[in-house]
């Protein structure tokens, strides 16, 4: 089996108030509108949302992957999507945690990860035997942190307006 990783967890703090700042986080539209690299999400009818996710990665070059999320908590204090459970290749996961520190002060616990597996690196792609799972895992991790930072600065000045 051939296996990625990449992930990334982060405190924010944000100058809004939880219920705003809770509010963005549930709006998927955000991540597609604000996060570089999302090439498009929707949701079907079955609340399934589809994330069409495309990165750059040194050796291997352009990868575009799909991921089915489904929502499995959506409560005052976290917002978490888990990859649908028939999917067995490309699994993406995110939460958000949100903590008021103060009156308009918002602490946002964010986590995302990504999985991709398949039986042989040539199925991924056809490069990515060549890289090697640690050096791709690595790339991977790098620009999910760069992707995901972009979007929290994006969502700090949609927020903090």
């Amino acid at each position: 089996m051939f296996t990625i990783k990449a992930g990334y967890s982060d405190d924010i703090e944000m100058r809004s108030n939880v219920e705003k700042v809770r509010e963005f986080f549930a709006d998927i539209s955000n991540f597609a509108e604000l996060m570089p690299g999302i090439a498009s999400i929707h949701t079907d009818a079955k609340g399934v949302a589809h994330w069409k996710i495309e990165a750059e990665i040194p050796v291997v070059g352009s990868m575009m992957q799909k991921f089915a999320v489904e929502l499995v908590e959506n409560s005052e204090e976290r917002i978490e999507w888990f990859p649908v459970t028939e999917e067995t290749q490309n699994f993406l996961r995110f939460s958000a945690e949100f903590f008021e520190k103060a009156r308009d002060i918002t602490q946002v616990h964010f986590s995302q990860m990504v999985e991709l597996r398949r039986k042989s690196a040539r199925e991924l792609h056809f490069l990515a035997g060549l890289a090697g799972e640690s050096i791709i895992s690595s790339e991977m991790t790098k620009k999910v942190t760069e992707m995901i930072k972009i979007f929290i600065q994006r969502a700090k000045e949609k927020l903090e307006k």
